[in-house]
């Protein structure tokens, strides 16, 4: 193409001739309409190829009359899109500062509502009468939430910031970062106890009356909201901890992504879900913990109601698995980590029980001690300065000191190692139940496919195993710290003890006859006393112990000796016992017999072969009686050998006549009151004779004294000191003792002259 023709002057020249098929000639004016047509198709044809040949001349003026044609309709459509982000950042603007608003006030509407619950409805109903049962119950766990709703309120007045001030929003979340700790804390137990909460309200109204009287107080203590039971506030916690990511994430929604705070705002509502999910899987362990902890009472009847086919052959199938574990035929599931946090339990919970009896002994001999007071008898020693000292001191003990040291007692000691031992009791049967679940486990763990029952038994054991194995350590931890307290205070608990006491008896110090010893000589003096004491305590309770087990020695009643002579015709005199004590008759067969009744031994065991119940006859009745109440009843088979030669005649003082046991004949005589006191005189028609043992006889308390049959024997007195003539004091290789009187023998020795004896 050829460049643009410039206008410059020219000389006339000559026209060559026309060709045959020329057009006519135009006139002038034609001619430069048609030229200026020209240059116009030829600036236009320049123009398409300036970008091959570049024309800057041609540039310059396509540029400016493209500006010149496209210039008003792009400034209206930037300002158009200009006007319409600006509105909708506007619109992005106020909804995000509503939603913040609206999570603040909501927030603090929240808290409002807590607070009225928890202190006037709660305070209020805690006036009715009668008062309701386990009513704080009903709001355990709340004061956590409330603490931690508070405490994220009282973050953002701090900063002194309101929700139109763009540092509102940074503020906002790095309050709820750093409380996001203690708001999992604080509502993953309110809302693992709601069940409960609910559960409680439930039976309030099945009480008609009292439930009218609850809902009138909750309408009167918060008119403004129109609450009808407790479970309007209370279900408030369930509902603001799931709201908080719905909030969040509104808020996030309608924030710039250039926001400053944009990224902090999406960790905190991510931070928002999370915390959902781990108070949902908390409060699900916490289901299952509570459904597999608690101890049942099951009649035996109930037992069997509830076998079924299904339950036979799980527990079928648990002993089956456990029986291979045992014999090694299937290996079993080792898990070292729970294995020691298990032994570690049960060793924890041998140590309390341990402690608990010994405490519980304690006390009670403690009580005992109390209840046995020496001081308030008349032990004749008014006058002895030790004696007045000892009833003061004993006094002031029993009155002051000790029943405050037993009161402080049963509060820091044993009432909580009472509640320590009964929390044992949910973990022990948690780690049983973890022990069956296993077996369950086992049997489906290598299937390749589960079903829909066999997936729930192994989502339940590894529940429970997880639960375990997060919250055992916990509680070994606390049973353990609990357990040193309680050791802690029992000390502090004897040595406040020790210092009263301590401070009581140096008011009496002085008046003691050896205060004025040194501390090593007192002391010594001290162990020798106590020693003695209880020497001499220790001898009292032996010749109590013969005493009380000393031979009967009453005289027969005329029945008893009718039932000895029916016994010993009928079964001989060997067979003849007489009992120690009482004998209440508890089974079977078994008699009741009272003390010194007179029975016939026919068998010296049961008819099982127990040789601690003997079938014996009581003169009428027959049954069992225990071996350990029967003693052997003394008694002469045969009388001694009469003799012509030997008359005994005793009178004593008032006239009558004594019979010995070993005098054959008497011949009574009787006395009337005016007749003088006769003199005591011996008359003899035999010079004299000589007693010795009829039988072998073993002594049976320090009482008595052995006897040898044949062996020669002096009597001393012909009774015992109650004058009975059953028991002779005789004395016998240098003992002396009391023997039965008719063990005693007469024999007949040498011829003397009959003298009298005054």
């Amino acid at each position: 193409m050829e460049s643009p023709v410039r206008a410059e002057p020219t000389t006339p020249t000559l026209a060559p001739p026309a060709p045959r098929n020329h057009t006519p000639s135009l006139s002038p004016r034609a001619e430069a309409r048609e030229k200026r047509s020209e240059e116009s198709e030829g600036t236009a044809d320049e123009c398409e190829a300036v970008d091959t040949e570049e024309d800057p001349i041609c540039l310059s003026l396509l540029s400016k009359m493209s500006v010149f044609v496209e210039a008003p309709a792009e400034d209206a459509s930037e300002k158009a899109e200009e006007a319409a982000a600006k509105e909708r950042a506007e619109r992005e603007a106020q909804r995000q500062l509503l939603a913040t608003e609206e999570m603040v006030y909501t927030e603090r509407n929240y808290l409002r509502l807590l607070q009225v619950c928890t202190c006037t409805i709660r305070s209020n109903l805690q006036k009715l009468q009668p008062q309701l049962p386990n009513l704080d119950s009903m709001f355990m766990y709340i004061e956590e939430v409330i603490d931690v709703s508070g405490r994220l309120l009282s973050l953002l007045d701090q900063k002194q910031v309101t929700p139109h001030d763009p540092l509102f929003l940074e503020t906002l979340c790095d309050a709820f970062l750093s409380l996001s700790t203690d708001i999992e804390s604080a509502y993953k137990e309110y809302l693992s106890n709601y069940n409960n909460v609910t559960a409680l309200e439930n039976s309030y109204k099945q009480e008609e009356p009292l439930w009218t009287e609850m809902v009138k107080v909750i309408k009167s203590s918060a008119p403004e909201v129109n609450a009808t039971s407790l479970s309007f506030f209370l279900v408030m916690p369930v509902q603001r901890i799931a709201r908080y990511p719905l909030l969040l994430q509104t808020i996030m929604k309608h924030t710039d992504p250039g926001h400053p705070a944009y990224s902090l705002l999406e960790q905190t509502a991510h931070t928002a879900v999370a915390l959902n999910c781990r108070i949902n899987e908390y409060k699900r362990f916490r289901e299952v913990a509570d459904k597999y902890k608690k101890t049942e009472t099951l009649t035996i009847r109930d037992k069997i109601n509830r076998l079924n086919s299904h339950s036979i052959a799980k527990k079928t199938a648990r002993l089956s698995q456990f029986i291979k574990h045992e014999t090694g035929i299937a290996p079993k599931l080792v898990d070292e980590e729970f294995d020691a946090l298990e032994g570690f339990f049960y060793l924890l919970e041998n140590g309390i029980a341990v402690l608990h009896e010994n405490v519980e002994a304690y006390l009670s001999h403690l009580q005992r001690f109390l209840s046995c007071r020496p001081e308030e008898f008349d032990l004749d020693m008014d006058g002895e300065k030790p004696a007045i000292c000892y009833k003061e001191i004993t006094t002031a003990l029993r009155q002051w000191i000790l029943p405050t040291f037993e009161k402080r007692m049963r509060t820091l000691v044993h009432k909580p190692l009472c509640a320590l031992r009964e929390l044992l009791a949910g973990p022990r049967n948690l780690i049983r139940k973890r022990l069956d679940k296993l077996l369950d486990y086992e049997l489906i763990e290598e299937k390749p496919s589960l079903s829909y029952d066999e997936q729930a038994v192994a989502n339940t054991y590894k529940t429970i195993n997880t639960l375990l194995l997060n919250e055992l350590p916990q509680f070994n931890g606390l049973a353990l710290t609990l357990l040193w307290g309680m050791l802690g205070a029992f000390s502090c608990l004897h040595k406040d003890l020790a210092a009263d006491m301590e401070q009581l008896f140096q008011g009496f110090a002085q008046q003691l006859p050896h205060s004025s010893l040194e501390p090593n000589a007192f002391w010594e003096w001290a162990e020798c006393s106590v020693l003695d004491g209880a020497r001499m305590l220790e001898s009292l309770c032996r010749n109590v112990e013969d005493q009380l087990n000393a031979p009967i020695v009453q005289p027969l009643s005329p029945g008893s000796q009718k039932c000895l002579k029916v016994l010993t015709d009928k079964h001989g005199s060997g067979k003849i016992y007489q009992l120690t004590g009482h004998v209440v008759g508890t089974r079977d067969l078994d008699l009741s017999l009272n003390r010194g009744a007179l029975v016939a031994i026919i068998s010296e065991m049961d008819t099982r072969g127990d040789r601690r119940r003997w079938l014996v006859d009581a003169g009428g009745p027959r049954g069992y009686v225990p071996s350990s109440k029967l003693v052997r009843y003394p008694q002469v088979t045969m009388d001694p050998p009469p003799s012509t030669h030997l008359t005994v005649t005793t009178m004593d003082c008032a006239g009558g006549v004594r019979r010995h046991s070993y005098t054959p004949d008497v011949r009574r005589h009787s006395f009337s009151p005016d007749t003088p006191q006769p003199v005591r005189t011996l008359s003899m028609t035999m010079p004299c004779f000589q007693v010795f043992a009829g039988y072998d006889l073993t002594a049976r308390s320090s009482h008595e004294v052995s006897l040898r049959a044949g062996e020669p024997i002096r009597v001393l007195e012909p009774h015992d000191k109650r004058g009975s003539r059953d028991w002779s004091l005789v004395e016998v290789r240098e003992q002396r003792g009391y023997v039965p009187s008719n063990y005693l023998a007469v024999v007949p020795t040498s011829t003397s002259p009959t003298t009298p004896y005054h």
